[in-house]
């Protein structure tokens, strides 16, 4: 049977992230992705001035009302950018409503990076955020978030494996069963994750090259390969290793066309690649 997933993002006119990525993505794995958007944007807010924003909250629970007469049940429910804290309870209780016992909730927290909140988000954030992440299956924050949501500053650029790793299991205490943080680097020339799960007692790291540069979007663009590769039952550490990966080959893709980077990455150009090692895992065949 085919699986459904309910993305809570906010959605941006132009500019790849949010919806615009998950909901792709996750039809080219062959998921049926239904949505509630939590604001409009006109752009995304990284590199453009003027951008029109519409939050939505007095939208999400009468969307989730209906939603809960329909019958429907959902595979995963799959939250990111939220347009302010208070619309955390409001998912929390989108959960409850349209959540059943199997559903796999991942959270993106999707509030900060290199540093800094988003411009349009308070400090209340963090601590808002960190009662979702408590209750999801699966989080990936970037390492500005890990930090965040532990109430720890931010490392900078130059931290050790044992502070990551000390990130990671402090996450994992909160609740969920898997933690993976992006954004992680000890090298400069390198950038990767650390991955944990339930019964771990210390993560595991991958890395890929580092391209200079800023990538916007590259946050939702890895965290929806992986959940689409989830559901197709691959491991937490063979889905991670896969979408970081492809999202390495959309930063390589578009640096090659020497596109405008304010424009997001051009995921497009590797969802024929994820489909068909999807089905070639699936068969328990070798792509290469």
């Amino acid at each position: 049977m085919q699986k459904r997933v309910l993305a809570v993002h906010d959605i941006s006119c132009v500019g790849r992230c949010s919806l615009t990525v998950a909901l792709p993505i996750l039809s080219a794995a062959g998921i049926n992705t239904s949505v509630i958007p939590t604001a409009l944007l006109s752009t995304h807010t990284g590199e453009f001035t003027g951008y029109t924003h519409l939050d939505l909250s007095d939208q999400l629970l009468p969307i989730a009302r209906h939603l809960s007469t329909l019958g429907l049940g959902f595979d995963a429910i799959y939250t990111g950018y939220l347009a302010s804290g208070s619309q955390t309870q409001q998912v929390l209780d989108i959960i409850e409503l349209l959540a059943v016992p199997q559903t796999h909730l991942f959270v993106d927290p999707a509030f900060a990076d290199d540093g800094r909140l988003y411009s349009l988000l308070d400090d209340t954030m963090p601590a808002q955020m960190r009662r979702l992440c408590a209750r999801a299956h699966t989080i990936v924050p970037n390492l500005t978030e890990a930090a965040f949501l532990l109430s720890q500053p931010y490392p900078g650029k130059t931290y050790s494996p044992a502070y990551v790793s000390g990130l990671a299991k402090a996450l994992l205490a909160m609740g969920p069963q898997n933690v993976i943080i992006t954004d992680v680097s000890f090298d400069s020339s390198q950038t990767g994750i650390a991955i944990i799960q339930q019964g771990m007692d210390e993560p595991s790291f991958t890395f890929t090259h580092r391209y200079p540069g800023t990538f916007h979007g590259t946050g939702d663009v890895f965290a929806s390969f992986l959940l689409g590769a989830l559901l197709r039952d691959m491991t937490l550490p063979d889905a991670a290793d896969m979408a970081l990966s492809l999202t390495h080959d959309s930063i390589a893709l578009t640096l090659q066309e020497n596109q405008p980077l304010r424009y997001g990455v051009q995921f497009e150009r590797v969802t024929s690649r994820f489909l068909r090692e999807l089905e070639c895992r699936n068969r328990q065949e070798s792509c290469k």
